[in-house]
């Protein structure tokens, strides 16, 4: 009887496993043509998708590779958003159409938009946005579609807190900017000369926040203030750019600034929503006087306000920048400023002419030119040495040495990089570059 149970089990067991067999050898011929479809739409659907990480990833790293910092990208279902930061090329046309080469390199979606954000220091400046359109490709060998903007929209609000590829923050510039001045004011002498070398250290440690401390070595001087013989510091600022609602650009900055002063300055510019090409711009700052002598700082308690509001308007197709402004001086005297600077990708040329009720009417012309190298590399944490973006010299044709005077806030700020984001100017320098 045992023997009898145990080979009934098997014929039982056997059974079931033969009908088990028989149920997936008609399974398999059944269904062969349909297993191996979803197979190929699975392997399809996530080879797409590593297709389209893969090129991305190759954009970051070559962006990376080439010195471009606070990279970031991430795709949603309506668009592909880049923020990327030009600090190889001093000038930022040049810059921003190499990073815009490298992003069509490697494809753009058919489908959806791509908007490139360009910062400066961790802060929007303007945008860079493509529409596809039936007849786009990958491969786009074209930035004519580009549309360029100081609008940032809800793409800035999405990829803000992403993590950045190759940050900014802690690495430090040297920069030595040349300084030449010169006024003729005796009969003796055709000119008084100065010329200064003025290597500066400058360092960002948050978004939008930059350190920056000079020392001005003179090189040579004729006829000008004893002062200038010794080393002495030359502006010692701390500033902080951010960006308000409504389109609203602003940089509060505190320090020694130049022209003998130190105190507290507010810049602030809103672009017209409906046409960019109008702007108007603010500016407020409270000063003393400060002078060095050495490393001795003599300075006044007594503070003065000084202010300017003015509207511009930009001429695309000459690249050429109209402002009006009223304004309140260092001498307290209040006046009315008219300037027209035209823009190129290697200078900005400028004229001004200025009245007031306590002085004659005055004027000039200005100008900035970019210096070498154009293009500077940054090695890890190494600090980088290079000369400044640009130098520039202004003349005063009525020679007039008490009323006018106006500061900078700091080392950096001219004609030249007050334009370098303008979004019109930086479409005709992609457009060039093509």
């Amino acid at each position: 009887m045992h023997r009898f149970c145990i080979t009934t089990q098997q014929v039982v067991i056997k059974n079931k496993m033969v009908g088990v067999i028989g149920m997936r050898k008609k399974f398999f011929n059944f269904c062969p043509i349909h297993c191996r479809c979803i197979g190929f739409v699975i392997v399809l659907i996530m080879s797409l998708n590593t297709w389209g990480q893969t090129e991305t990833n190759k954009a970051i790293i070559e962006l990376t590779n080439l010195g471009f910092e606070n990279i970031r990208c991430i795709e949603t279902e309506e668009e592909c958003i880049y923020t990327i930061e030009n600090n190889v090329y001093k000038a930022q046309g040049v810059g921003i159409s190499k990073a815009l080469d490298i992003i069509q390199q490697h494809g753009l979606p058919i489908s959806k938009r791509c908007t490139i954000i360009v910062t400066h220091l961790e802060i929007p400046e303007l945008s860079l946005t493509y529409e596809p359109n039936k007849s786009d490709t990958t491969n786009i060998k074209s930035a004519h579609g580009w549309e360029a903007s100081y609008t940032i929209d809800d793409s800035w609000e999405i990829i803000k807190n992403e993590k950045t590829k190759n940050s900014s923050r802690y690495k430090v510039d040297i920069l030595v900017y040349p300084q030449l001045s010169y006024k003729n004011l005796i009969i003796t002498q055709i000119y008084q000369a100065l010329f200064t070398l003025n290597p500066a250290i400058e360092v960002s440690f948050w978004p939008g926040m930059k350190l920056t401390g000079q020392l001005i070595v003179p090189i040579y001087n004729d006829g000008y203030s004893i002062f200038q013989n010794k080393i002495h510091p030359g502006f010692m600022t701390l500033s902080q750019r951010f960006r308000l609602p409504y389109n609203i650009k602003g940089k509060a900055t505190i320090g020694y600034f130049n022209a003998d002063r130190y105190g507290a300055d507010l810049m602030l510019f809103r672009p017209f929503k409906t046409d960019e090409r109008f702007s108007l711009e603010g500016r407020i700052g409270l000063v003393g006087i400060g002078y060095w002598d050495g490393f001795k700082l003599h300075y006044d308690t007594d503070m003065a306000w000084t202010w300017a509001i003015g509207a511009n308007f930009y001429w695309p197709r000459y690249n050429t920048n109209f402002c009006l402004k009223g304004e309140q001086y260092l001498m307290g005297e209040k006046g009315v400023k008219f300037e027209m600077t035209r823009h190129y990708r290697y200078a900005s040329i400028g004229f001004y002419a200025m009245k007031s009720k306590e002085a004659n009417s005055n004027g000039g012309f200005r100008f900035q030119v970019l210096l070498p190298p154009y293009k500077q590399k940054r090695h890890k944490f190494i600090p980088r040495v290079s000369t400044s973006y640009n130098m520039g010299i202004a003349y005063n044709a009525g020679n007039e040495q008490y009323y006018y005077r106006q500061y900078r806030s700091e080392a950096n700020e001219n004609i030249m990089n007050n334009n370098s984001f303008n979004p019109y100017f930086i479409k005709t320098e992609i457009n060039n570059n093509y």
